[in-house]
């Protein structure tokens, strides 16, 4: 059974417990930040903060939302970084989670460019880099535990279950309470549906979520990985042709001008 958690952002009130969670259990050193005019901290994810409590201020409705947004790794179900790594270092796990082996990465990047939701991290300051993301706190799953960030959530704002009745969840506060929840759960269909679902008191647009298709972003990177391989050769004849051709034409000069083309050795 596909695993995934839905995060109820009426009910977030910014503690960022689930971030200092995450830290802790995975080890993951602090960061030396800078105020930028926001109270989110760190501003951004990055290789040592795979979750982030991002603060909103959205007018909507005639009303002013304070609206704390939690952000990390989607799992989504058709996850581009998978379709996109040429090694399979990134899989998608039936039970949910997208995982990734460091022992087969190469270091491409590839997913960083695959992922619409602009995730995975490199670790760009370490002699041996790898990409580092949430892991769906797999080892906690495996053992029948919730991840690290839903079990320290002190008002239920993360729920973590199974996918299809976690979406019957969110279909039922929203009916329950039309007034308080915008009618959409982010995450049920965008890019084909993700492990990580949303609902939300404002248009998920004003909480700076991308506005996805439902097609999977893997139809798309499947593609361009297929692709690949015939634009490497086709790069590889032009370069060729081009240096017989420049070759040929300095040769050509030479004899008509009557130096030699090489000198004798």
């Amino acid at each position: 059974m596909s695993r995934a958690v839905l995060v109820d952002l009426t009910r977030c009130m910014g503690c960022r417990a689930c971030q200092v969670a995450c830290k802790a259990w995975n080890d993951n050193p602090g960061e030396l930040t800078q105020c930028l005019g926001c109270y989110d901290n760190p501003p951004h994810l990055s290789a040592d903060t795979w979750s982030l409590i991002q603060f909103n201020e959205v007018e909507w409705g005639g009303k002013l939302h304070w609206v704390f947004a939690k952000r990390q790794c989607m799992h989504c179900e058709h996850p581009g970084c998978v379709s996109a790594c040429p090694v399979r270092a990134l899989q998608k796990l039936e039970s949910g989670p997208v995982v990734y082996e460091s022992r087969k990465c190469i270091g491409c990047r590839y997913c960083m460019m695959a992922c619409p939701f602009w995730v995975p991290k490199f670790e760009w300051d370490t002699p041996v880099p790898y990409i580092r993301k949430c892991t769906f706190c797999l080892d906690r799953v495996e053992e029948g535990l919730e991840p690290a960030c839903v079990k320290a959530c002190p008002t239920d704002a993360l729920t973590f279950g199974g996918r299809d009745y976690l979406i019957k969840e969110a279909h039922r506060r929203i009916n329950a309470r039309p007034h308080k929840y915008y009618g959409h759960i982010y995450g049920d269909h965008e890019i084909g549906g993700t492990s990580w679902l949303y609902i939300s008191p404002v248009p998920f647009d004003k909480l700076g979520f991308p506005d996805l298709d439902t097609q999977p972003v893997t139809e798309w990177s499947e593609i361009a990985i297929l692709a690949t391989p015939s634009v490497i050769v086709g790069a590889v004849a032009l370069l060729s042709g081009t240096y017989w051709l420049t070759k040929h034409h300095s040769e050509k000069q030479a004899e008509e001008s009557g130096a030699p083309g090489k000198e004798e050795e």
